[in-house]
């Protein structure tokens, strides 16, 4: 059976989407493309994921998110000391599961996002 559609891009919700845009093309890559409005941006070529876009919203974060980018890192510790820099929160601390490390961390709007760690 085909598939009914295929990702286009992850689009998350923001205040400041050139400042959140800014902070992710810092941790994860990708193009800016400046000609879009200033409500909505976008990073292209992110590796991986293909799309990233920062759409601007009145309302606050309220809750944890129910959907989250987990991204591989070599070194755990490294990834949060860099990406803190850049205006990351860590939360909580290192989890160990079967298959992997885990780290949970926001960006500087409070999105949950994870650091993982593969055995």
């Amino acid at each position: 059976m085909s598939p009914i559609a295929r990702p286009l891009a992850i689009t998350i919700d923001c205040h400041n989407p050139r400042s959140l845009l800014l902070f992710w093309q810092q941790l994860v890559g990708g193009d800016f493309v400046n000609d879009s409005p200033d409500d909505y941006l976008v990073l292209e070529d992110v590796p991986t994921l293909g799309m990233m876009g920062f759409q601007k919203v009145p309302e606050a974060k309220q809750v944890k998110n129910r959907v989250h980018l987990d991204l591989d890192v070599p070194d755990i510790e490294e990834a949060v000391e860099r990406s803190t820099r850049i205006g990351a929160t860590r939360l909580g601390i290192v989890h160990e599961e079967p298959a992997n490390f885990f780290q949970v961390m926001s960006d500087p709007e409070g999105n949950e996002f994870f650091f993982i760690l593969l055995k």
